[in-house]
C-alpha cells in the first residue's frame, strides 16, 4: 500500500499452484513491488500479521497441559515451528534484499481487526473478527475510529467458534479449512434437530456470545483429529468418511451446526452493539465467511450498516497488518466520508494480463483463437451464456480472497435448469449439493431477491422473490436430504438453493465496468439481468491466475468457451491438449525472483 492507498494484495497459492500454499510468499510479494513499481530498499514498514513467539507459547502450554496425549502432535510441529516460523523476522529479511527497516508484528486479531474497519466506509464503527484462533484470541471485539482501532475483550483459545465448526467439517467428512464451505451448503438440506444436543453436551453459551466448549468432546488441542471417541459416541457414529454417501443424519447435524452458529454470531452482535454503542460493524476473522450467518446478521438489523472485509480469513490478515501498519503505528491520516464506497477497490487487487499479451500466449502455444473488439467480445459472451453454455472469464486484475467477482470466473445462466449439476459434475468435479451465487445488476437486485444493501464481495444471502417462486408438487415437496436437489424451485434454478437463498454478488459499472457491460448484455438479450458467477478453477486446484492456467483449466473441464479479455478459444477448435507447466513466456515476464 501507498499513502493509505491498497496497490496491491495477492494469495501465493495463485502463483505456485499449491492450495493453501504456506510457504514463504516470495511471488506474491514480487507480485505487489512489481504492481508498486518499487524495490525492497524503498519499502518504509514491514508488517507481518501475528506474533509467532506468542503463538508458539500457546501451543507449548498446550501441549504441556495435555501431555502425554499430545506427543505426536507436538512431534510433528516443532521442527516447522523451530526452523521456520519462529525466526520470521530472518526469513523476512532474507525474503527482501536490501530492505533495512523496522519490522512488526500487530496480534493476529488487530490484522483482523484492521483488515475489517480501515477498507470500510465508515469513520467510525464497531469491530467484530471471529475465527479459529491466533496467538491465543479466537474472538474480539472494539471500537475503530478514524485511523486507530481498539480491541476491548476477546474470547481465547480453546474456545473457538471457527474451531467448534471446523469439528463439525471433520465429523461430516469434509477438509478441515477448506470444507466448511461444504458444510454451510449442506446444511439447507436437512433439519437442525441435533440443535439441542449441541447446547446441552458441547457448548455453555452466555447471552452475551461468549461461551465455553466442552473439551472432553474435542481432540483439537492435542490430538491429530478434531473429535473425541466421546463425541462420537454422542451422535452415535464414527466421522463420515470421506468421499462417501452423505446420509441424512450428517446432513442434520451439518444444519444443526450452522443454527448453532448463527446463534452465537446474533449473540456476540448484539452485546458488540450494546458494548461500543456503534450503529455500524465492521467484520474480519474466517467465520465472517459464512455468508449464511451474515445474511441473518443483517436481517436482524442489530446494526444499521455491516462490511465485511472480503479476504477475512487469514490472507485478509495480512492485508491488515498492513494497513494497522500505516494507520496505527505511524499514525497517518485517513479519510472517511462516510459513504457507501469503501477503500477495497472491488477486491481487484491481483495481477492483471493486456490483450496484447494473451495474445501473444496463444501464438507462442499455437491455440486456435479469435481477436475481437470490446463490444464484440461482450456481445458474443453474453450470446453464448444466453445459448447455454459454460463459459471460462478472466478479464481484468484478479479478485484478492476466496471469492470470484467477475475476473476470474466460470460463468453460466441462472435460468438453465441444468447449469448447477452442470457446472458441479463437468466443471468443477465436486458433489452435487452445491450451489452457485448469482452476479446481478446492483440496480436489479431487489427485483430478484429481499436483499436491502449491495453485496459486492458475495457475502450476504438473501431470498429468492416469491414472484420467480415455481410450483412445487406434493411428491416434490417430501423429498428429504439430498433428494432435494432434483426439484426446481425457481426460474433461476441455477441459483436458488433448496431454501429460496441465494449467496449474491451485485455488480456495479464503477467496481468492474466491463463485468457489468456483459451482464448488462445478457439481460437486453434475455430480460435477465443476472448470471451464474462461480470461481475459475477445479476441485483442488487455486482460482487461475495466469493466461496458462486459465487454459489448462479450459481444457482440462467441460468450459466450452474461453474469453480472455478480447481474445476468445472454442474448445471444438483446440489442439489435443496435454498438461502443461503453468510457467510459460508470458507468465515469465509478469514475474521477478528473490534470490
Amino acid at each position: 500500500m501507498r499513502v493509505g492507498k491498497i496497490i496491491a494484495a495477492a494469495q501465493e497459492e495463485r502463483f505456485s499452484r499449491v492450495k493453501h500454499d504456506h510457504n514463504f510468499p516470495a511471488q506474491a510479494i514480487n507480485y505487489c513491488l512489481e504492481e508498486a513499481g518499487i524495490k525492497p530498499n524503498q519499502i518504509d514498514l514491514v508488517v507481518f500479521y501475528d506474533k509467532p513467539w506468542i503463538k508458539f507459547e500457546r501451543l507449548m502450554e498446550t501441549y504441556l497441559t495435555f501431555a502425554p496425549r499430545g506427543i505426536k502432535s507436538f512431534l510433528l510441529a516443532m521442527p516447522l515451528w523451530l526452523n521456520k516460523k519462529l525466526w520470521m523476522s530472518e526469513l523476512i529479511k532474507k525474503g527482501l534484499p536490501g530492505y533495512k527497516g523496522e519490522i512488526i508484528f500487530p496480534e493476529h486479531h488487530q490484522s483482523h481487526a484492521a483488515s475489517a474497519f480501515f477498507p470500510s466506509p465508515f469513520a467510525q464503527a464497531a469491530i467484530l473478527t471471529m475465527d479459529g484462533v491466533g496467538e491465543w484470541a479466537t474472538a474480539s471485539y472494539g471500537i475503530g475510529v478514524d485511523n486507530k482501532i481498539i480491541l476491548q475483550n476477546e474470547l481465547q483459545f480453546p474456545h473457538s467458534l471457527g474451531l467448534l465448526y471446523s469439528a463439525f467439517t471433520y465429523y461430516t467428512g469434509f477438509k478441515v479449512n477448506s470444507g466448511e464451505y461444504k458444510m454451510m451448503g449442506l446444511a439447507p438440506y436437512g433439519t437442525p434437530k441435533y440443535m439441542m444436543t449441541i447446547f446441552d453436551n458441547l457448548i455453555d453459551l452466555k447471552n452475551d456470545g461468549s461461551f465455553r466448549l466442552n473439551m472432553e468432546y474435542f481432540n483439537y488441542c492435542a490430538g491429530l483429529t478434531m473429535t473425541t471417541q466421546k463425541f462420537h459416541d454422542l451422535f452415535d457414529d464414527p466421522p463420515r468418511q470421506p468421499e462417501s454417501e452423505i446420509t441424512e443424519k450428517y446432513i442434520d447435524i451439518a444444519c444443526s451446526i450452522q443454527k448453532v452458529t448463527e446463534e452465537i454470531i446474533l449473540r456476540m452482535a448484539r452485546h458488540v452493539r450494546n458494548q461500543t454503542g456503534q450503529k455500524n460493524l465492521c467484520l474480519a476473522g474466517g467465520v465472517a465467511l459464512n455468508c449464511v450467518a451474515n445474511g441473518l446478521l443483517l436481517k436482524e438489523n442489530i446494526f444499521d450498516k455491516i462490511w465485511i472485509q472480503p479476504a477475512a480469513g487469514d490472507a485478509g490478515g495480512a492485508l491488515g497488518a498492513a494497513l494497522f501498519g500505516w494507520f496505527h503505528v505511524l499514525n497517518k491520516k485517513r479519510i472517511s466520508d462516510s459513504t457507501d464506497d469503501d477503500y477495497q477497490s472491488g477486491s481487484y487487487l491481483g495481477p492483471k494480463w493486456t490483450t496484447d499479451e494473451i495474445e501473444a500466449f496463444c501464438q507462442d502455444n499455437n491455440y486456435p483463437y479469435t481477436r475481437h473488439t470490446e463490444d464484440e467480445t461482450i456481445d458474443l459472451t453474453a450470446e453464448a451464456i444466453a445459448d447455454g453454455k459454460i463459459i471460462g472469464w478472466f478479464s481484468g486484475r484478479m479478485e484478492f480472497g476466496p471469492r470470484a467477482l467477475g475476473a476470474r470466473s466460470i460463468l453460466g445462466d441462472a435460468r438453465s435448469e441444468t447449469m448447477q449439476s452442470d457446472i458441479n459434475q463437468k466443471i468443477k468435479f465436486r458433489e452435487s449439493f452445491r450451489p452457485f451465487a448469482p452476479s446481478v445488476l446492483v440496480e436489479d437486485a431487489s427485483e430478484y431477491f429481499d436483499l436491502p444493501v449491495a453485496s459486492p464481495y458475495m457475502l450476504l444471502t438473501a431470498q429468492v422473490k416469491d414472484k420467480y417462486h415455481e410450483a412445487i408438487s406434493t411428491e416434490d415437496q417430501s423429498r428429504n436430504g439430498l433428494e432435494k436437489l432434483k426439484v426446481i424451485r425457481s426460474k433461476i434454478p441455477a441459483v436458488t438453493h433448496v431454501d429460496y437463498s441465494a449467496r449474491i454478488q451485485t455488480v456495479c459499472q464503477k467496481d468492474n465496468p466491463r463485468y457489468y457491460a456483459l451482464i448488462s448484455k445478457f439481460k437486453e438479450k434475455t430480460g435477465y439481468g443476472l448470471i451464474v458467477n462461480t470461481s475459475f478453477n477445479k476441485r483442488g486446484e487455486p482460482i487461475v491466475s495466469t493466461p496458462s492456467d486459465a487454459y489448462n483449466c479450459f481444457m482440462l473441464t467441460g468450459i466450452e468457451m474461453l474469453v480472455m479479455e478480447n481474445i476468445i478459444l472454442y474448445k471444438d477448435k483446440q489442439p489435443e491438449y496435454k498438461t502443461k507447466d503453468s510457467a510459460t513466456s508470458i507468465t515469465a515476464k509478469k514475474k521477478l525472483t528473490i534470490e
